[in-house]
């Protein structure tokens, strides 16, 4: 009983509750409150099929699981024909994003000059359109731009599609 008192009170209710119930019992993060890592095996089918339809033949390289403003998403990342994309998909298999690698020279140039004017020095590593998804329809909404500043420091920033820089992603790694 002192165990268990002390792991309720070291890692919270939350992460005992998942322990409890398994993955089944809809339990979405870690004790911290971070994305769970998940095998593409334990995706359940609602989820999975419709990214293999959208992706056929793609090679999922991890998925995660986590809660966004209330609801479970899967994040996949995955390769097609040597592209690079992720994707988010809802709990009821409702893809809502995909991001795609896309060659610096078909970046809109109001995006690739937004980069340049704040960034002038940097070099730029991946470019990543974000593309929000209602149905079939894709429309771009953003650009996702992975910089190396100050010789080995990496900085990712979303870069509206007008080129104005609206968030540096995390800190410089």
């Amino acid at each position: 009983m002192l165990k268990l008192l002390k792991l309720l009170a070291n890692v919270g209710l939350c992460a005992v509750a998942c322990v409890l119930m398994g993955t089944a019992g809809g339990c979405t993060a870690n004790a911290k409150g971070k994305a769970q890592k998940l095998s593409a095996n334990d995706v359940p089918a609602r989820v999975m099929d419709p990214v293999q339809a959208r992706f056929p033949g793609a090679q999922i390289k991890s998925v995660e699981r986590e809660k966004e403003n209330g609801q479970v998403i899967y994040d996949f990342e995955l390769t097609q024909n040597g592209r690079k994309y992720e994707s988010d998909v809802r709990d009821d298999g409702t893809i809502i994003e995909i991001e795609k690698q896309v060659n610096l020279a078909d970046v809109p140039p109001a995006v690739s000059r937004g980069v340049r004017d704040k960034y002038g020095d940097a070099t730029i590593k991946e470019v990543m359109e974000v593309n929000k998804v209602n149905g079939r329809q894709e429309t771009p909404d953003h650009y996702e731009v992975v910089l190396t500043t100050g010789g080995s420091k990496e900085k990712e920033v979303n870069v509206s599609m007008d080129g104005k820089v609206t968030e540096e992603a995390g800190d410089e790694k």
